[in-house]
C-alpha cells in the first residue's frame, strides 16, 4: 500500500519504512475525516480554548480551506447547523 510514498519518504527523510508507513497512515487518516465531523471536532477544541462561536465559526472557515479536499465554502449557518443540528 503506497509503495511509492513509503520509498520516497525513506529516501528523502532519516524515517524507516515502517515508520513512513505510520505516517502517511496517520496523514490520510486525518484527511479522510468528513466535513461534518471536522467542523463538529473543531468547534469543541476551540470551545475548550475560551473562544467565543464568532471567533469559532470564523476559524473554522478559514481552516477548511485548507483540508485535502476542500468543500464548498460554507455560510456561518450551515456551520452552526452542522454542530448543532
Amino acid at each position: 500500500m503506497h509503495d511509492e510514498l513509503v520509498d520516497h519518504l525513506t529516501r528523502s527523510t532519516p524515517l524507516g519504512r515502517g515508520e513512513a508507513l505510520r505516517v502517511i497512515q496517520d496523514v490520510l487518516a486525518y484527511f479522510d475525516e468528513s466535513t461534518e465531523d471536522f467542523v463538529r471536532r473543531r468547534h469543541r477544541e476551540l470551545q475548550t480554548q475560551g473562544l467565543v462561536n464568532a471567533e469559532i465559526f470564523e476559524q473554522i472557515g478559514a481552516d477548511l480551506r485548507y483540508r485535502a479536499v476542500a468543500p464548498p465554502e460554507l455560510t456561518l449557518r450551515q456551520l452552526r447547523r452542522m454542530v448543532y443540528g
